[in-house]
């Protein structure tokens, strides 16, 4: 973390100083907006926190709840999203507090005695080492409160506007505002009034039952399974030995069971296997109490007993798998002669079953996917076009997501006699590891992705998928670190330059690459805005190959090292080099004659090309930048 290089800081750092609407920002919500997202679910929350670094956009963030969630449904956090969350200041903090999930046991009838079941496999919960983060299970009322931490302590100081409900929408062009959306107070001495909120965008995060999804007319099509599970949050007293584990048991009796070790050390979720649903009685499996949920749930771990002594919450769900027809207000005959104004994110998209961890962590990336595009269109740093991106590249992750779940929860539901192998449950958990763990998704060549004609010079680093970081060394004072955890959800591109095997200091590519985009007019640093730092836009960084003993900071390109603040100080966490023990080089296949990796606000590699080629880096941010209208810009806390 930096800090001091607006002055000295004595609190925490945490803390940005106020800046742009947050220096007055009004506690009372305005009637117009820059941007009004609808529901505090991590959907609406990660794109609030991400618009909440962007001092000149009045954001507001209505929820219908008088106050913050106290118990949530969703617990599975998944290694991107902790990857999402160290970009937003908290992994470390949320990892000390939730349960970590290591390894996972799956539990089968006895063949010599079906009555009882008995463990039969225990597989790594990641054995290819897929990510430096863990794989957790937290109440998702947490992660909620620390999204809200980090936007009141943003520049924009904001927080969600409780005891407001969405009524309905209207979309004229022709205003400043062109969304006009209809509110309910539903808490406080104005309950039960309407008001009016005009908004140049509006996001629904507002779930499953999506009222922004009916107001522009998105269809949500999809099937029922007609399998009923009950799902309940337990303290309990047990004799099965992997209560502390996650398991997946299938009993002979028939029925399985899902368990989840929660944080604290004493709270556990069961997901209980209440059998098919009889299509004619629809909706009555939700009439099991939760006396019949414990009930199958003994039944279902015989020989071992359940003593549950308190249920803080429970719930019964059918599964049902369903996709929107697209994520905002476009038409499909209208795609191309306007751009979106009402964007859909989270289960207002897709629903699944919950077996599987995944809402919350694809809700997450869909906001995070989002909120950055409209804080660059907003300030005027990119055009319109580039929102037309986000329902095109957030609706194939969802039809992927939508097939996986089918596969896992089906699975999950199947009887042990009618697996044509025993361990195909286990085999499916393993081999699929990479989805559920959220680093699947790889996004298409578009305005935003270019095509991986140079993709050999950085193997490691495939165009389209996440940045998948790796470790390195500070070169100014020799503390080793992961390149990637120095990135920021500041909304800022990263552009990653590995260098050539010359000595820092020589005549180079690296050299030469580092005076053309210090000093081209076509270097997309040319952008940023007069006044702003000159790193204000583009976190430009350096990473030699030679030990960092035998880099000279004093020769690096001061193109690595810009001046910051209004005291114009130098930042020299810019300049890295290969790690010996781990070298970047070799670990993700980049090219020793260097290579130059464009990396996306939202973690994912944009463009792989090579140091020389500086007219096909200027050639893929032209149509990203709005050079000729550009705001008064800010350096970034």
């Amino acid at each position: 973390m930096q800090f001091h290089h607006h002055g000295y800081v004595s609190g925490d750092p945490r803390i940005q100083p106020a800046a742009g609407v947050g220096v007055d920002r009004a506690q009372e919500l305005p009637d117009e907006v820059d941007v009004l997202i609808i529901g505090t679910g991590p959907a609406g929350m990660i794109t609030a926190a991400q618009l909440s670094q962007f001092p000149g956009i009045t954001t507001r963030i209505v929820e219908r709840r008088p106050g913050r969630l106290a118990i949530g449904q969703a617990d599975g956090i998944q290694a991107r999203s902790v990857e999402t969350f160290q970009a937003f200041g908290f992994a470390q903090r949320i990892t000390e507090e939730a349960y970590r999930i290591s390894e996972m046991a799956f539990w089968k009838p006895d063949p010599a005695d079906p009555s009882r079941i008995v463990r039969t496999a225990r597989p790594e919960d990641d054995p290819t080492g897929i990510s430096e983060f863990p794989h957790l299970i937290v109440n998702q009322a947490r992660v909620l409160d620390y999204f809200a931490e980090f936007m009141k302590n943003s520049p924009t100081r904001m927080e969600p506007d409780y005891g407001y409900e969405f009524a309905g929408l209207a979309v004229d062009d022709d205003h400043e505002y062109p969304v006009a959306v209809t509110l309910v107070h539903t808490a406080g001495r104005h309950e039960g009034e309407q008001r009016t909120v005009r908004a140049k965008y509006v996001v629904g995060a507002d779930g499953a039952r999506s009222r922004v999804r009916q107001a522009i007319g998105c269809t949500l099509a999809g099937d029922q399974a007609n399998h009923a599970w009950g799902v309940m949050d337990t303290l309990a007293v047990t004799d099965f030995p992997d209560i502390r584990r996650k398991c997946a048991i299938q009993s002979g009796a028939g029925g399985s069971i899902l368990l989840i070790p929660r944080e604290g050390g004493h709270l556990f979720r069961m997901y209980v296997d209440l059998g098919e649903v009889d299509p004619a009685t629809k909706g009555a499996a939700r009439s099991t109490t939760i006396e019949q949920i414990i009930a199958k749930a003994n039944e279902i771990l015989s020989p071992y007993t359940l003593d549950v002594r308190n249920v803080p919450w429970h719930s019964v769900y059918e599964v049902g798998h369903r996709l929107t027809d697209r994520f905002d207000d476009v038409l499909p005959e209208d795609v191309g002669t306007r751009t979106p104004r009402v964007f859909i994110t989270g289960d207002a998209c897709h629903t699944h079953s919950a077996k599987a961890g995944q809402g919350m962590n694809v809700s997450m990336q869909d906001g995070f996917n989002l909120g950055w595009k409209l804080g660059h269109v907003l300030e005027g740093r990119s055009p319109e076009a580039m929102l037309a991106t986000y329902s095109a590249e957030r609706q194939v992750v969802a039809k992927d997501l939508i097939e996986f779940d089918r596969q896992w929860s089906t699975l999950m539901a199947k009887k042990p006699e009618d697996f044509a192998d025993p361990s195909e449950l286990e085999d499916f958990y393993v081999s699929t590891a990479e989805f559920p763990a959220g680093f699947r998704t790889q996004y298409a060549p578009s305005l935003l992705v270019a095509a991986p004609t140079h993709q050999d010079l950085a193997a490691g680093f495939p165009i389209g998928k996440r940045f998948k970081s790796a470790p390195v060394v500070r070169v100014c004072d020799g503390i080793p670190m992961h390149l990637g955890h120095h990135a920021t959800a500041d909304g800022r591109w990263r552009i990653y330059v590995f260098a050539d095997p010359a000595e820092p200091g020589a005549a180079s590519k690296v050299a030469d690459f580092a005076a053309w985009i210090g000093n081209a007019p076509d270097s997309p640093l040319a952008a940023t805005p007069e006044g702003a730092d000159r790193d204000a836009w583009f976190d430009v960084k350096v990473i030699y190959q030679q030990d960092h003993t035998r880099v000279d900071i004093g020769g690096v390109p001061p193109e690595f090292k810009p001046a910051t603040g209004p005291f114009g100080l130098t930042d020299y966490e810019k300049v890295y080099a290969a790690d010996p023990s781990a070298d970047i080089f070799a670990l993700r296949g980049i090219d020793r004659t260097g290579a130059v990796v464009v990396v996306r606000p939202d973690q994912y590699v944009a463009h792989v090309l090579p140091l020389a080629d500086t007219a096909g880096l200027a050639g893929f941010f032209a149509p990203l930048l709005s050079r000729s209208e550009r705001p008064a810009g800010r350096a970034f806390a």
